[in-house]
């Protein structure tokens, strides 16, 4: 495994443990299946980027912005074109969303679920593709 993997694996590990509130807050609406039937991840590494939460099975990113983000509008606007480039899905939330209308936050989760492509079989049988 290269470095730079080593790297964004620890950190990302590091980042698991040392939650915000509001990661807490929608890790525990998310996790174990407990949403929509859907496993969701936290903190995974999606070389070069550590993603908060992604639904892999959708191929959705869920992504939570804290007051560090505030005026790095263009470096999350790369970050989000380079994941959907990947084939991602992302959709962002405020820290203040969260802890102010999670309910709302997770119907906005609910909907972009449901409307995200599931991987089918590849057309040579080959296994799953997007």
């Amino acid at each position: 495994m290269p470095k730079a993997n080593e790297v964004l694996l620890a950190r990302a590990k590091a980042m698991r443990t040392q939650m915000t509130q509001p990661e807490r807050e929608l890790w525990t609406a998310l996790r174990a299946k407990r949403f929509a039937d859907t496993k969701v991840s936290r903190q995974v590494v999606v070389a070069p980027y550590i993603v908060d939460f992604v639904a892999r099975s959708h191929k959705l990113v869920i992504e939570l912005d804290g007051d560090t983000h505030a005026g790095d509008e263009r470096r999350d606007a790369r970050r989000t074109a380079w994941l959907e480039e990947q084939g991602y899905r992302v959709i962002r939330f405020n820290n203040s969303d969260v802890m102010q209308n999670l309910e709302g936050v997770l119907l906005t989760i609910e909907g972009a679920l449901a409307s995200a492509p599931l991987p089918t079989l590849s057309p040579r049988g080959r296994g799953l593709s997007s």
